[in-house]
């Protein structure tokens, strides 16, 4: 799912292990459970509808990417979305004078979580569908809060494990063994496509673990941080897209459309919509969001694209996101970790002033 919007943080400097699916600018929530009352302003649109509108574009982004790749190299897929997202934030910036960072310090851990956080998985998703189904690729972005789990035993030692944490990540695997027909000997799987999709998962939580150790408490804004990250992953891959791809002859008009679909949409309003969301109603909630864009994606993948589906995908898929939503919870956990908020993709989900920036725990962007 990822932008890099820093967390907040406890008293004692400590952060949640899940990886969030970058949020936007617009004030942080007094808690993990619900907004601040004192700044939450009733939009327009009622958030349930928000939030539908946020899990059908995310779960149809895996449709989106394999359409796009119909017609153009995955590199030039990533590019586009890039691209487009970075446009649409661009104006939203502008629209609300927002000041880019201007720190040369920020700017290279921007570049870092640029490149950790969206060129790589954007890219690896794109080339992961070359060869497995949408479908596929929806349900190994949802293991990202799985790898998030498994990297705060390591990464973020003030984070405390709790039985049902572990016992989370040990059942989100096994649900990632049943999707993959274990049992079968993974029979008809296409071994490098599932690991560069699994491969991006990981990457949006290293990602994220990153980006708590560097960006947490940065002045800039939640939005001005998440445009300036995805404005240096755009950079990164003008470079990279034409060292390895050659410029397209034609241009299919159906692929070009789902190429700026899953730009403008997917990857730039989605943010907004989920900046939006977050405030409102804090990331507990928001997080949600993560459980429905497997369901989409596999529904999309198999309504539209005629993929086939096994009766050990759906429940596997189920297995998966049991496990990821025990790998969140925060009962028995530190007092520390209870009182920061969970920390784009995605994910997915699969995340994003710090002090007050909403947390982007929703989901990782595909």
């Amino acid at each position: 799912m990822t932008t890099a919007t820093p967390p907040r943080t406890g008293r004692s400097g400590s952060s949640s292990t899940t990886p969030p699916e970058v949020p936007a600018g617009a004030p942080a929530p007094a808690s993990a459970d619900g907004p601040d009352p004192a700044t939450s302003r009733r939009p327009a649109i009622d958030w349930r509808i928000r939030f539908g509108v946020l899990s059908l574009i995310w779960g149809f982004s895996f449709l989106l990417i394999k359409v796009g790749t119909h017609g153009y190299a995955p590199f030039q897929v990533t590019f586009g979305r890039l691209f487009f997202g970075t446009a649409v934030l661009a104006v939203a910036i502008a629209v609300r004078r927002e000041r880019l960072p201007r720190s040369i310090r920020t700017w290279g851990h921007l570049t870092v979580a640029a490149f950790i956080l969206n060129a790589v998985p954007f890219s690896l998703f794109s080339y992961a569908e070359l060869t497995i189904p949408s479908t596929l690729a929806g349900i190994c972005n949802a293991t990202s809060p799985l790898w998030g789990m498994l990297l705060s035993l390591v990464a973020l030692s003030e984070d405390r494990p709790t039985r049902r944490r572990v016992g989370g990540l040990g059942l989100g695997f096994i649900g990632v063994l049943t999707v993959l027909g274990a049992w079968q000997g993974f029979s008809g799987l296409d071994f490098s496509g599932t690991a560069m999709a699994l491969l991006a998962s990981l990457s949006y939580a290293v990602g994220w673990v990153y980006v708590r150790r560097t960006l947490a408490g940065n002045g800039s804004s939640h939005l001005s941080l998440t445009g300036a990250q995805l404005f240096m992953a755009t950079v990164q891959l003008a470079v990279v897209t034409p060292l390895f791809t050659d410029m397209p002859t034609s241009f299919p008009v159906v692929p070009l459309l789902a190429v700026i679909t899953l730009g403008s949409l997917g990857t730039g309003l989605a943010l907004l919509i989920q900046y939006g969301l977050v405030a409102e109603v804090g990331p507990t909630t928001g997080q949600m969001v993560t459980y429905f864009v497997p369901v989409i994606a596999t529904a999309a993948g198999v309504a539209v694209l005629s993929e086939p589906l096994h009766w050990n995908t759906p429940v596997g898929a189920v297995i998966v996101l049991v496990g990821a939503a025990l790998t969140q919870s925060r009962s028995g956990g530190s007092a520390a970790a209870r009182k920061s908020s969970p920390a784009a993709e995605p994910t997915p989900t699969p995340t994003p002033a710090p002090a007050a920036t909403p947390s982007a725990a929703a989901a990782d962007q595909p």
